[in-house]
This record gives structure tokens, C-alpha cells and sequence, in this order.
């Protein structure tokens, strides 16, 4: 139940970009969540934005007050001087409700290509003639650059956040604090 939240906001730094520093935010709680036997915590972007594309400074984690209390504080170790953190609060009455989703684009020829030629056995020729450049999808949604805790892959966790809703729907959240259909409390 996604009764209480704390929300981190990123210091400005002279050294570090507000994208560098959320990247490696998001980076620190995804190790949390993946440590964690079950994922009760989700999240939310408070400053998101399509235009400009970007995930803001601030990240809200919501929870129970004992999944929050739970996950701790260990996890921000070595961000002490690029963050401030709230403590654990309830969610206000008066919040609606969003949806915070990871979405994925097949945005590279090169990749499927690749992928194609690996599954099948064909040569680059083959997939080329099979897979032309203009499948290629650009995505204009924010994203943080992660790098995946099983293959050791640099990729794009491109971001989708909705517009607010009156209604909340239950749903899981997966090791990213992500759902394709849960939603969290917005205010």
C-alpha cells in the first residue's frame, strides 16, 4: 500500500549535471530494490517533463512508512553531498494519481540486425535487406542511462509518466519502481 513518500532532490553541483546525478540515483535504488525479496516501493518525478525532455531533480519514493523505513538510507551511500532527503511522510488526502512506466522502442536497426542474424543464422546482407533503417523509432520521452545489474548493458530507461487521475489502480511494481498499470499518489 502506497500510504507515505520521501522525496530526494538533487543539489546543484558545479562538477555534475542534474541528469548525471539522477542516473546514478536511479542507478543506487535499482541495486535496493533488486536486493529486496519484494518490491513495495514505487516512484515518481516530480519535476518530469516532455518539453524540455527531463526527469527533473527530484525523486519520490512511495511506500508503506515500514517498505520505506525498510529500504533505508544505505543505498544513498556516496550521495550525501549531491542530495537532500525528506524523512517519511504520509501522502496528503487532497493527491490524485499517475502511472509511472518504463517504456522500451525497438530504436536501432544495427541491434535487430544483429539479433536477427544471431537467431536465424543469416548474414548481414540477409538482415539488412530484411530490416531497413526506416524501422528505426526515436523516442522523445525522458530517460535515465543505467547500466543493467544482470548483463552489465548500458541502455536507456525511457520514462512515461501520465497525466494525473482522480482513481487509483492496484498493480506490481518491478525492480526499477516502475508499473505498466499500477499508479502513485501525485501532488
Amino acid at each position: 500500500m502506497l500510504s507515505h513518500y520521501l522525496e530526494i532532490s538533487i543539489l546543484p553541483d558545479p562538477e555534475f549535471s542534474t541528469p548525471m546525478l539522477m542516473n546514478a540515483l536511479l542507478c543506487k535504488l535499482h541495486r535496493a530494490l533488486v536486493s529486496q525479496p519484494e518490491v513495495e516501493v514505487a516512484l515518481s518525478f516530480p519535476g518530469y517533463s516532455r518539453d524540455p525532455r527531463s526527469l527533473g531533480d527530484r525523486l519520490r519514493l512511495h511506500g508503506s512508512a515500514d517498505a520505506l523505513d525498510q529500504l533505508g538510507n544505505s543505498w544513498l551511500r556516496g550521495m550525501a553531498d549531491h542530495i537532500n532527503s525528506t524523512g517519511i511522510e504520509p501522502i496528503p488526502q487532497t493527491a490524485s494519481y499517475c502511472t509511472v512506466r518504463r517504456r522500451q522502442f525497438k530504436s536501432s536497426a544495427e541491434r535487430l540486425r544483429r539479433r536477427r542474424m544471431k537467431r536465424h543464422g543469416e548474414s548481414y546482407e540477409q538482415a539488412a535487406a530484411l530490416i531497413p533503417d526506416s524501422v528505426e523509432r526515436k523516442s522523445q520521452l525522458p530517460f535515465a542511462t543505467l547500466r543493467s545489474t544482470s548483463s552489465g548493458q548500458q541502455f536507456q530507461l525511457f520514462i512515461e509518466q501520465s497525466e494525473a487521475t482522480a482513481e487509483p489502480k492496484d498493480g506490481t511494481f518491478n525492480r526499477y519502481g516502475l508499473s505498466q498499470q499500477a499508479t502513485v499518489p501525485w501532488f
